[in-house]
């Protein structure tokens, strides 16, 4: 799903309009409309409902919300923070149509007098003061406003983003913001949905009547859903069989770090593919296989450090052969030997391939040989790694994310997956898409080796539609980390707890596909 500009939000209601004939009204309805279906939904019990609403669009999306929700039964209270005579437009339309009076607020000290006070007690706040169009700061009655829904001990709904935020940010904001504890927004996320942590609970983006076709932007950004990826976890047909859904081969392990190919390569299987063989130095073999007895594996070579010798690379090409994506790179180690093969294997080896941890580090200071033109590479950075890459400070990195793996990723002609906090992917043609599935609780040893695995497997299963897979694989990854979270909680999580949470996370992404509203 296309990330949008506040700018360009505006020209996407202007071009809906005016060229493709949707009237602004009806938008508007369709606005407020999906706002009272998402408390009906949600929120059935609450019985009183209060709608701060400003004097612009945004409040107009609230008077339909408060109409609707009043049809239904809901006993709900408006409160208009303006001179009813300022409202213009389609708010105004808006306005004459609320079946219920309005209290009418002028100022800071009417806010506080008892007719307004009385108006408060509610189930449930929708906060429709200011929209996207809104620039920081906020003061006044408005501000005053903000710091009642802030302060309110009941839940509160945003109306297209919580008022006082400025959309375009792409980071935490500060200063006069109030809490949300779900947002309903329209059309397309502006930045500040995505990278703002805006809200506890979830952003819905709700399809009002603009076109495909009139959602433009020139940002190349984008947000992983669950629609984006459910043609990829579609239930299977019948006559299905292991051949059907690809071959993984992960090369990596040493000794002490077994359990990193081992996770991969289960989680290649987790994923879905039919198929996983796990390449490892021989001493740590036994180890590797009895992690899962589901993997194949096949013993390397190895250095007197219990690495992978570089005699292996012949061994390695052969079992390549016919595989559908390879990984490289979990519990390799950076012994030099080991590293000059990882380098001579990506040179050699023809088909997809995701390197990661130290199958990366193999390129510090050499990452020119690190190409993936001409073929599918996917590259899995943390900060650390991918400051080594691009030959910067992870602080670096960690101030300009989007730009650091927009760049790599074009310069190299491989796909960047920059882990963290809003993992990024970045194509090659400069087009980057946000994850916003995960949680501080996968901060752990492994989880990366479980998505080095679980990109491998995605890619094994639908070798053409590679950045596809990459996409689905990054959020069910993140999605199993928030599964798991709520049983074992984030302190207590570990990589192999997303290898439990993936069924979880696949049932709950076809779920959501299906739904009218799109989840963020």
């Amino acid at each position: 799903m296309k990330i949008v500009s506040a700018e360009e939000m505006r020209t996407i209601d202007r071009v809906t309009s005016e060229g493709f004939r949707v009237p602004s009204l009806t938008l508007m309805e369709n606005a407020g409309a999906a706002v009272a279906k998402y408390v009906l939904s949600h929120h059935e019990s609450a019985g009183r409902i209060a709608v701060f609403c400003g004097k612009g669009n945004n409040g107009g999306d609230g008077f339909v919300a408060a109409r609707r929700l009043h049809e239904r039964g809901k006993k709900v209270q408006v409160i208009l923070l303006a001179n009813p005579a300022d409202l213009r437009g389609d708010a105004a339309v808006m306005f004459g149509k609320l079946l219920a009076a309005a209290v009418a607020v002028h100022s800071s000290e009417q806010l506080k007098n008892e007719r307004v006070l009385s108006s408060l007690h509610a189930d449930l706040y929708l906060d429709a003061v200011l929209g996207t169009g809104f620039k920081p700061p906020v003061s006044g009655l408005y501000a005053d406003a903000i710091a009642i829904l802030s302060a309110s001990q009941v839940p509160v709904i945003a109306v297209d983003i919580p008022s006082g935020t400025d959309a375009d940010a792409m980071r935490p904001q500060t200063g006069t913001i109030p809490r949300a504890d779900a947002i309903v927004t329209f059309t397309a996320p502006r930045p500040a949905h995505v990278f703002g942590s805006l809200t506890t609970g979830p952003t819905e983006v709700a399809d009002i009547g603009s076109p495909e076709e009139a959602i433009v932007s020139a940002l190349q950004l984008n947000v992983i859903t669950a629609q984006d990826i459910a043609s990829l976890i579609a239930p299977r047909p019948a006559e299905s069989n292991k051949g059907s859904y690809g071959h993984v081969l992960v090369a990596g392990g040493s000794l002490g770090k077994a359990g990193a190919a081992a996770m991969a390569g289960m989680a290649a299987l987790r994923s879905g593919a039919g198929l996983s063989t796990v390449a490892a130095p021989k001493s740590i073999l036994g180890t590797v296989a009895g992690f899962y007895p589901e993997l194949m594996t096949e013993p390397l070579p190895e250095t007197r450090k219990g690495t992978i010798a570089a005699t292996a690379r012949k061994r390695i090409e052969e079992l390549a052969k016919g595989k559908s994506a390879v990984a490289i790179g979990p519990g390799i180690s950076r012994d030099p030997q080991t590293a000059a093969l990882v380098r001579t294997l990506f040179a050699r080896i023809e088909g997809p391939m995701v390197v990661d941890a130290d199958g990366l580090n193999a390129f510090d200071g050499r990452n020119k040989e690190l190409n993936g033109k001409g073929r599918t590479v996917v590259i899995t950075p943390h900060p650390g790694e991918m400051a080594r890459l691009a030959g910067c400070t992870v602080a670096d990195v960690q101030k300009n994310r989007l730009g650091v793996a927009r760049e790599f990723a074009r310069k190299h002609q491989v796909i960047v997956v920059l882990k963290g906090h809003r993992t990024l992917v970045a194509h090659p043609d400069g087009e980057v898409w946000v994850n916003k599935t995960g949680n501080p609780g996968m901060a752990t040893g492994g989880t990366g080796d479980i998505l080095t695995g679980m990109v491998a497997g995605m890619i094994a299963q639908n070798p053409k539609q590679a950045f596809l897979a990459v996409l689905a694989a990054v959020r069910l990854h993140g999605l199993a980390g928030d599964v798991m979270r709520e049983s074992v909680g984030e302190h207590s999580l570990v990589a192999t707890d997303l290898l439990r949470g993936l069924p979880s996370a696949f049932e709950r992404t076809r779920g959501a596909a299906q739904q009218e509203l799109v989840s963020l």
